[in-house]
């Protein structure tokens, strides 16, 4: 908490190049979305959708996350944002959701049938302890964040952050692909006192994806209560563990 009001009050500097003035600058920030791509793992485990992150985990984009994060400069949340949005809304010009179009029928190209929508915005959700150590959530901030700058571009979406941990899991730092899995897996659910989703269909956010085994559960968990899961977005991914 703690670092977060001394980010809205002290002298900032960008946290991509140092610069005096904004938390992440104009450019810092239009370096992060300039290439939004498929960039899920390879081989990506069974049950994963489709994945589109906006750049790789490095430079500006690792140094926004962590800040964001870890730091609690929460003021970078509308950064991450915008970009997610634009990461989003260009999968949806190429047509991303192969999984949505099967189950509708409709051609690749035409775009994205679900995404016509509504659809329900999920975020990952971090574990209780580190929301705790954090003080704040920051994919659930985004995901409404998100929704909002959707929305504003006359796409039907409602941020729906129903996923909450079933159980505790160990620290996925240092993990290989197999053992990410392992751990995190029958990890999520619905929670039951969640209200009922808003659309058939979720987009799941996260900040990075590496093995892809965080939103495989997520999306496993979605679909456990019923919805489909066509596509995920991230601002960055990392190279896939062994």
């Amino acid at each position: 908490m703690l670092a977060g009001v001394l980010d809205v009050f002290l002298p900032q500097s960008c946290v991509g190049c140092g610069r005096a003035g904004a938390r992440c600058c104009a450019g810092c920030a239009a370096g992060m979305a300039v290439a939004p791509a498929r960039r899920g793992p390879e081989p990506g485990p069974p049950g994963l959708p489709e994945c589109w992150s906006a750049t790789s985990y490095e430079g500006a984009a690792r140094a926004a996350i962590l800040a964001y994060k870890e730091r609690g400069a929460v003021g970078l949340a509308g950064v991450l944002a915008q970009v997610l949005a634009f990461t989003v809304l260009t999968a949806l010009g190429a047509g991303a959701g192969a999984e949505a179009r099967a189950e509708a029928g409709t051609a690749a190209g035409a775009g994205a049938g679900w995404a016509r929508g509504p659809f329900a915005v999920v975020p990952v959700p971090s574990a209780r302890r580190a929301l705790r150590v954090r003080g704040h959530d920051p994919m659930g901030r985004v995901a409404v964040l998100v929704a909002r700058h959707l929305v504003a571009s006359g796409v039907r979406a409602e941020p729906w952050p129903a996923l909450r941990q079933a159980r505790r899991v160990a620290d996925q730092a240092g993990l290989s692909s197999t053992q990410r899995a392992a751990n995190l897996a029958g990890s999520l659910c619905v929670a039951r006192r969640a209200k009922g989703p808003p659309a058939p269909s979720a987009l799941l956010l996260d900040d990075v994806v590496t093995t892809g085994a965080s939103l495989t559960e997520a999306a496993r968990a979605l679909r456990a209560a019923g919805l489909r899961v066509p596509m995920a977005a991230t601002v960055a991914a990392t190279r896939r563990r062994s």
